[in-house]
């Protein structure tokens, strides 16, 4: 049995000698991030504990492939889970009139549907070339033109904002191309 199998045995059956292994492996990263973004140990606790939920209700649905290690798909969730968390915390205090409830149920299913749509993202990154791979990751990484340029080696930033631009635009198209992309997008 591979270590990812056997992770995800131990939350299917509720084992609490694996669920505490996996805590002891990843949860020290998820509390460290969380803490230097904004987070406290209470919200790194809550996060690390709805991604657990979301990845077992996922993989008793379907049984889905992790094509990484376990220790890092669980931080990503976490990491998408938080992000997603502060979101939603900036536009209650931004629109304070407006709050919406979000019944647990929804906010899992949106949960498992971005981590579906990071999972597709992040495979096709890997199909495009790797000259588009590296200028997208940098881009992505908020790396700054000027930076950019340095790193590739272009002579001028108007070059890097077209290459980013053409691959963004390969990215996009091989994503869009995908049976599982429409599916994806809605919501």
């Amino acid at each position: 049995m591979t270590e990812k199998t056997q992770h995800l045995t131990s939350l299917l059956n509720n084992d609490s000698k694996g669920i505490m292994n996996i805590y002891n492996l990843v949860f020290p990263r998820v509390r460290k991030f969380i803490l230097q973004n904004k987070g406290q140990q209470q919200d790194a606790e809550d996060i690390f504990q709805k991604a657990l939920l979301q990845i077992t209700v996922r993989y008793r649905k379907e049984r889905f492939e992790i094509k990484s290690s376990f220790e890092a798909y669980l931080f990503t969730s976490c990491k998408n889970l938080w992000r997603r968390e502060l979101k939603i915390s900036k536009s209650r205090v931004t629109n304070s009139e407006i709050i919406e409830l979000v019944p647990a149920e929804r906010n899992l299913a949106l949960s498992i549907l971005e981590q579906k749509r990071w999972e597709l993202f992040t495979e096709k990154l890997n199909l495009i070339s790797d000259n588009c791979k590296k200028i997208l990751t940098l881009f992505f990484n908020n790396t700054s033109y000027e930076d950019i340029v340095k790193t590739m080696g272009y002579n001028s930033e108007t070059v890097a904002r077209q290459r980013v631009f053409k691959c963004k635009a390969k990215l996009s198209e091989v994503i869009k191309k995908d049976k599982r992309y429409n599916s994806l997008k809605k919501l």
